[in-house]
């Protein structure tokens, strides 16, 4: 569900000050310092959950920033917001959260560990947690990289460790990996200050153990994101495709049912 995207004046401040490397040689550790957060009224189309595809409408609370060493991301996402009975999340779990900070190793150093295209290096850490029985966090480092055309991007690579897993046998254990990245590229302005944007991200989780023998679990899977929006300083409204293939590490076309194909998200922000 995550769209990975920023306020437009913090993105663009972000985008300014990210061709460099990162620099704290001077002690301020706060002059990056941004936040913002918005409100995405959304609509889903063939989204991907275990166990079949749902179109659902929702509301998700998105937020982050940058504070001294700290970089955060984060979203909590109300499914059936309009309480529909045709709504195929109606009757069903409701919540979903996703915290992702990183820790910034040049900034609690103070020193420069950029090289080649890695502008800046994290310990990082992503938390999902659902309203049922669903925790599961990952832990790892992450990097700025410039890349061409796109700028700066996120990459980062995990251990992925269980708490909660609805009863799974994998509860309490570490549990497979996962590689992600994410990107915010505006490529098109126009003369009111708002502008067009492809943005996006990937998760990329295997090395898991196959918890039972009923055709349920997979080994791996993957999420990509990829969206265009326009964005002005208040608002913005923009439609993603979402490429899914076993879902949340649930096999396809087995007894974990319908968890491969794309989604469609549609969706409109206010942004604080």
């Amino acid at each position: 569900m995550m769209m990975k995207k920023l306020a437009a004046a913090a993105v663009l401040a972000a985008l300014s000050t990210g061709a460099m490397a990162a620099d704290y040689s001077d002690g301020d550790i706060h002059k990056g310092d941004y936040k913002w957060m918005q409100f995405n009224l959304m609509q889903s189309v063939d989204a991907r959950i275990p166990f079949g595809s749902q179109d659902t409408t929702y509301l998700e609370m998105e937020f982050g920033g940058r504070s001294g060493i700290f970089d955060l991301y984060g979203y909590v996402d109300y499914f059936d917001v309009l309480g529909l009975s045709g709504d195929d999340r109606d009757g069903s779990d409701n919540m979903f959260m996703k915290l992702a900070p990183r820790m910034s190793l040049d900034a609690l150093t103070g020193k420069d560990l950029s090289f080649g295209p890695v502008q800046e290096v994290y310990l990082a850490n992503v938390t999902n947690v659902g309203d049922g029985a669903l925790v599961d966090t990952y832990w790892g480092v992450g990097s700025d990289v410039m890349v061409p055309w796109l700028g700066k991007v996120g990459l980062n690579a995990y251990a992925r460790y269980v708490d909660e897993n609805y009863g799974g046998a994998n509860e309490n254990k570490w549990d497979g990996y996962m590689i992600s990245t994410n990107w915010f590229k505006p490529f098109m302005f126009f003369k009111n200050d708002s502008f067009l944007s492809y943005q996006g991200y990937t998760d990329y989780k295997f090395g898991a153990d196959e918890v039972d023998g009923n055709g349920v679990n997979a080994k791996e899977s993957l999420e990509s994101f990829h969206g265009i929006y326009w964005h002005s300083d208040r608002f913005a409204a923009g439609y993603g495709l979402k490429y899914f293939y076993n879902m949340a590490l649930v096999e396809d076309g087995g007894a974990g049912g319908d968890t491969t194909g794309f989604g469609h998200y549609f969706a409109v922000t206010y942004k604080f």
